[in-house]
Parts: C-alpha cells; structure tokens; sequence
C-alpha cells in the first residue's frame, strides 16, 4: 500500500517511537489517529493529526477509539500496534545482603499484560472487525514485538507479551487472509526513547556492548521496517528484528 492512501490508526502514538511514527505518517499524506494515555503529549503533535486518549486496556475505550477513528479519517485500513509499558523485575530475587526474597508482583505482571498483549490484541480485533464490516481492503497492521520475545532476565512480563504477539502476527495474517488483510511484526532492539532514557548507566553500557553496530538504534530505524511492511504488499506473518545485531 501506498503511504498516502493509509487511513492508519497508531497507539502509544504520544512519544518515543509511536509519535515518530505518526509524524512520518503525517509527513507522507496518510490520514492518522493517535491514541494514547498521554494527553500532554497528544497535544504536542502536529495540527491534522487526528488525536484522542486511549488506554488499550479498557475494552469498551478500544471500541470507542476505533469507531471514532474510522469516522474522523472516513474510514480505516492500517493499524500500528504500538502501545506497551515495561514494569521490570526478576521473577524471584534473593538479596545478597540480608537474603530477603522477593518476587514480582502480581500487580506488574497484570499491567504488562493488559497493555502489551490484551489491549494489542483488542486493537487488533476490533480494527479488523470494522475493515470486515465495511469490505475495506486491502488492510495492513503492523504489531510491535521486541527482541525480548527471545528471553530476557528481568523481563518475565514483557517477554510473555512480546513473544505471543509475534506469534500470533502468524496466526493472525492466517486468519484475516481471506479478508485482504495482511499482518506483521518489528522487534526493535535497544532504542533511544524515553522508556529507556532513564536505564541503570552500568545497564545501559553493558547494553551497547552486545550491539554489533556499536549504538543504540534510533526510532528512525525502526521507522525504516514500519514504512517497509505497510509498503510491501508482499510481506505478511513475519516479524522482523531491527536490533543491530544484538540478537545475533
């Protein structure tokens, strides 16, 4: 599809990534809705995006987000399934110290999920469930995975969603087929945004040093694989690393 034929909806759309996103969006002629809990930051981006809070973990907000997106671009046939959060902690830690153990709570496995994986999964049904009702086609979404899928200490939240994402970007281009709707995946690697802006200095070094490319990756460049896969009419249920290397 051609970027200026997209009426493209873009969660977590108010910073980091999903803002350039949607400014590249905008730069290129698409029609762009941005959803995000971050009004202050919905304010911030460029007058003709379309703009409204959205927590992807309210189903009824992700219904309602979807019906007035469709009405605001007069119609709808992309998806960047960008929206997620991180609440990192090891699964169980024993303190060297005072060897207390603690565990992760329930309370931040519970928020991963309902952000990175149940309110991906709701954006997903329901932007296809309105293209089906209204035959739009064709229709492209692009989901946000990350190389975390692979496994990461600290990350037992994050990955689960991560990995089941990318694995159901294959089931659900199977299953959206018939309808001309095509699905596929990114996994960024280390990025710069303000989500890892804040790292541990001693993390964020260690980090770098796994890069082949020796830096971080900027959303840019994982700008370059988004445009890719809403241009490519010929890429579907795949996910594609944009890590440096680093998963190498």
């Amino acid at each position: 599809m051609k970027l200026d034929e997209l009426k493209v909806i873009v969660t977590g759309g108010a910073q980091g990534m999903g803002a350039h996103f949607a400014r590249r969006l905008f730069e290129a002629g698409a029609k762009v809705a941005v959803g995000d809990v971050n009004e202050e930051g919905l304010a911030s981006l460029p007058d003709g995006i379309h703009r409204r809070r959205l927590d992807v973990s309210d189903e009824r907000q992700v219904v309602d987000f979807v019906e007035w997106a469709h009405e605001a671009m007069g119609g709808l046939n992309a998806l960047v399934n960008n929206a997620g959060i991180i609440r990192d902690g090891l699964l169980v830690k024993k303190d060297r110290n005072t060897g207390e153990v603690t565990t992760l709570s329930r309370e931040a496995w519970d928020q991963v999920i309902a952000v990175n994986l149940t309110g991906a999964t709701l954006m997903v049904r329901e932007v296809v469930r309105k293209m089906v009702q209204t035959g739009t086609r064709p229709g492209v979404i692009v989901n946000m995975s990350s190389i975390a899928r692979h496994g990461n200490r600290g990350q037992s939240n994050y990955v689960a969603a991560k990995a089941a994402l990318a694995a159901n970007t294959v089931t659900w281009a199977r299953e959206f087929a018939p309808y001309g709707i095509r699905v596929g995946a990114i996994a960024p690697g280390f990025i710069e945004t303000p989500m890892t802006a804040g790292m541990n200095p001693k993390a964020r070094e260690a980090l770098l040093g796994m890069i082949p490319v020796g830096r971080p990756g900027q959303p840019e460049d994982v700008w370059l694989a988004v445009k890719f896969i809403l241009e490519c009419d010929f890429f579907n249920g795949r996910c594609v690393d944009v890590d440096g290397g680093m998963a190498a």
